[in-house]
Parts: C-alpha cells; structure tokens; sequence
C-alpha cells in the first residue's frame, strides 16, 4: 500500500518533469484502480492477430536520445541516435528523423514540453541540422511539422511582461508577476549546418479579445467574435508559493526546470500539438488549456497572420474553426464542453479511410462525482459549406455536435491517460492509439477490437543538467507519441530491417516494496 500513497504524492505535488502538463490525480482516479502508469506490469509485445498490415512502430524510450523501430513482432530493428533528448520525430522519405529535441540549457521558460531546437538526423545518426530556437524571448515546445518542401512549423512560446498583458486586457487578478507566454507559430527553412530563415509566423498576441475593460486593448463583445481568443480563459492561477518553497520543490526535483515563485502559470493557454494540411494549406493545433483545438489560414503572409484580412481565407490569421468547449467564446455553457485536456490533433491524409476528417486523444472525460474519468479517441467529420468554410451551427457553436467515430475501453477503467498520448488512422482502416502515461500502443478496429498491443519497456539515461539522475518514478515508460509507419514508406527502400542483436537492454524497476515495508 505504501508504494500507492508514495505515488500519489509525487503526483499531487510534482509538475511532471519532461511530460508536457501538470497532473493531478484525485481520490476517483487513484493509481490502485488504474495503475496509469503501468508499473510492475508485463511490457513488450502482448497481443498480436492474423492478417495485421505489415508495419513497423516508431517512438522514444522516455528520458531518451534515440528513436527505436520496432517491427510487428515488437523487435527494434532500427535506432536512430541523437545528441539530445529527442521529443517529436517525424520519419522522411529519405530515411532521415525530423525532430524536436531539448536544447541542454534554454533559460526562462517552464511548464513541460521544452525543446528549443529543431533537427534532421539522417538514418545512420548524423545530425545533419541543428537549429536552436531558445533564449529568454521564446523558445519552441512540443510539437512540428514538416511541409512538403521540408519546411519546419514549430510552436514556440513568447515573452510578455505583466504591463503588457494588463495593457492587452487580462484581469489583473489573473497575471503572475513574470507576465504570460502565450505561444506562436513559425515556419523555418533550414539552411546550412545550424542557420535557418524564418519566413512566416503567426502569433496568438494578434488574436486576442476581451469584455472586461474598455480603456484596455482589444475590448469588444466575444459572443461576437469567435474568430479571436478572450485574453481572460485559460488556466488560472495556481495558488502563490514562497521562493524558498520553490527552491525547496527544484532540489527535490519536484519542479519544472526555470521554474520560479512568479512564474507559476505563465503558461496560460499550452498549445501542445500541431498539423498541416497541404491540400488546405491550413493548421491545425490543439490547446489543452483551453480544451479546444484551433485551425487558422497558412495561405498568408506574415504581415496578414497578424490582422483579420488575407489569405485564402480572407480572414488573415483569425481562427477559421475551433471545436471542444464553446463555452470560452460565450456560445455556450459547461455542457457543451467536448474536449478534457486533448493531445495529438491530425488531420487523416489522403488515401487513408476517412481523408479529411480530424483525429484526437480526449485525455480526461469526467464521468461525475462518484465515478473515475476516462480517455477516448475521436474522429470529426468538420462541417464546411459548399466554398469549403467552417460554418457556424444555428446555435452559432461550430460543429459537429458529435464526433463521427470514437474509440473507448468497453469498461472505460482499462484506457485512461490523464496527459501526452495520442492516436492517429492506418492504411487499412483501424486506428493507431499511443496511451501515453503507460508507454501502451495498440492498434483497434473500427468496430473497436484491439489486434495488436505492445508496452514500451526501454528507458534512456539522460541526467538533470547538473548531472542528477532524473528518477523513474512514477513516470518510467511515458511516451508522448509513437507512429505506425507502413512497411512500403519510401524510408524503408533498399533498408535491410532484421531484428538489431543484441536487442537494447530493457528497463527494471527495482523491486516492487512488500506490503508494510519503507522504500
């Protein structure tokens, strides 16, 4: 029993280091129901069928510098070694990784989720680009996309002082001393070894609205204006600590990184995943914050990004769509909320059933008092007119009502991940599931079977800048994505993809305490 109340205390007053938000874990979802995590659970490959679509996986081992393949037989038969800890990989044509990695010393910001430099690493380990977006300004988090053209868009958070955001609007009850990090979007185009040009960038600062004080920026009526964000939503803020109370979290590794007494939820709306579609030439990304994913127009210039005229669109860099909680532009009220903290927004690609329809991981759907919350994965076929725009319902809430397809545990209990994760179609019609606090993939069938499971059980061994180990507990085999690549991908031609001997050496806890024995 000990070992169960020792977790739920690391959870209730840790800040997740290297997961991309703060969790808390409430008496109704008590790691003893659940065992989120996984620990102490059999790990590898635990279930396999006749006729799966041949395929390999790709992920990284938490708190790692490389990626693994793994084949259907859950064998790694490729890694690919970076220099830093590595956060989002992207597999290109040519064999290469495009990825988001942690920069070992970025300044300033906090709140999970840091990089700060963006990389191609080609398939033999060479880091081919090494981009670093991180200083006290901004720094890039979460989650890229690559374009056709190989264009990188990363999501980056940018400094704002206090004054700057009582002057745009927001509450002054609702500002940390250090000011906001609201986040932007930019599009880099590597050059050479290490530079790269920023040719386009959006900015959330240019989209903002808010009721609350006339004689301040961007005032105007919400309920009116979906199109652009209330300064005043997101999260609030936490409760204030001393600094001596945070020093004392920092040195038992309770903290985040950078983290400080005044910056404590400057990390107001958390974008935590983007996607681009070249048909559209549209983005789409997911706020957890805010419970609400977001598409906006990629069709401008920079110039028209931060105004409400250009583009195909039209409407500059004002938000096309929006879906998941109505309740942040007025249109709405608590039960019109459909998204619980959501991960890993894509659009399904063209040739994949589905094509054009919108995936997401719903992480923490509540279920009421007395019951434990649950995850889901959704498929929403987005309502468009016959001109192809994101039309406002009746209700002047943007659609659908409901999502076309969803995945859930048949008990709700046994799929549950309160963060990270993620989901994503497959050639042949399921749908890839990356349950992510427990570093679980499986593969289900529209119909909801599960065919195919496999649990991460690797782990790297990277340290804390000042050379401490970073422990693994609770969060040993947590994976933020993991991707089913198909055996025919223009990566694997002339590959030979033979199980790698010896196998990388498998992750242990160490043995699980007995009952009424200290750790």
């Amino acid at each position: 029993m000990k070992i169960q109340f020792y977790l739920l205390a690391i959870i209730l007053i840790s800040l997740l280091v290297n997961c991309d938000q703060q969790v808390t874990i409430s008496e109704k979802s008590d790691t003893k129901d659940r065992n989120m995590f996984g620990l102490y659970i059999p790990r590898g490959l635990t279930k396999t069928s006749e006729g799966l679509s041949p395929g390999y996986v790709m992920f990284v081992p938490s708190n790692s510098s490389s990626t693994y393949l793994i084949n259907r037989q859950g064998q790694v038969v490729h890694e690919w070694k970076g220099n830093y800890a590595m956060h989002t990989p992207y597999l290109n044509a040519d064999g290469s990784l495009s990825a988001l990695v942690v920069d070992p010393d970025f300044p300033v910001f906090a709140g999970g989720g840091e990089s700060g430099r963006l990389q191609n690493i080609s398939w033999d380990s060479k880091i081919l680009w090494d981009f670093e977006y991180a200083n006290e300004e901004h720094l890039a988090h979460h989650d890229i996309a690559v374009l056709p053209n190989g264009n990188f868009l990363a999501i980056a958070w940018e400094s704002k002082t206090a004054e700057e955001v009582l002057q745009a609007g927001r509450k002054a009850e609702m500002i940390p001393k250090a000011g906001l990090w609201p986040s932007h979007i930019i599009e880099v185009v590597p050059q050479g070894k290490n530079g790269g040009e920023i040719i386009w960038e959006w900015h959330i600062w240019d989209h903002l609205i808010q009721d609350q004080d006339p004689t301040k920026d961007n005032y105007g009526i919400v309920s009116k204006h979906p199109e652009l964000l209330d300064i005043n939503k997101g999260r609030p803020l936490p409760p204030p600590i001393t600094q001596d109370s945070m020093d004392i979290l920092q040195a038992s590794g309770k903290a985040w990184r950078n983290q400080t007494a005044h910056n404590r939820g400057s990390d107001v709306f958390h974008l935590n995943a983007i996607n681009y579609n070249a048909e559209l030439d549209q983005i789409v990304f997911s706020s957890p914050a805010l419970s609400e994913i977001f598409i906006i127009d990629h069709s401008t210039t920079t110039e028209e990004a931060a105004g409400h005229v250009g583009g195909k669109s039209g409407k500059g860099g004002d938000f096309l769509y929006r879906w998941g909680n109505p309740e942040n532009y007025q249109q709405g009220d608590s039960t019109n909320r459909k998204l619980f903290g959501q991960h890993d927004i894509r659009w399904i690609e063209s040739g994949k059933p589905g094509a054009g329809n919108l995936t997401l991981f719903n992480n923490d759907i509540p279920m009421g008092p007395d019951s434990l919350d649950y995850s889901a994965v959704y498929e929403l076929k987005v309502p468009v007119n016959e001109n192809g725009e994101y039309e406002l319902l009746q209700n002047s809430r943007f659609g659908p009502e409901n999502q076309l397809w969803n995945y859930v545990a048949e008990d709700t209990l046994s799929f549950y991940g309160s963060f990270i994760s993620g989901a994503h179609r497959m050639e042949n019609g399921n749908t890839f599931i990356n349950e992510g606090p427990r570093g679980r993939f499986f593969e289900v069938t529209p119909e909801g079977e599960t065919v195919w499971e496999y649990l991460n059980p690797y782990r790297g061994n990277i340290h804390k800048p000042n050379g401490d180990v970073i422990s693994p507990i609770p969060f040993a085999y947590i994976q933020f994505r993991s991707t089913f690549i198909p055996e025919d991908h223009p990566a694997f031609k002339n590959k030979v993809l033979i199980p790698l001997d010896p196998q990388p050496e498998e992750f242990k806890l160490p043995p699980k305490p007995k009952k009424g024995v200290d750790e």
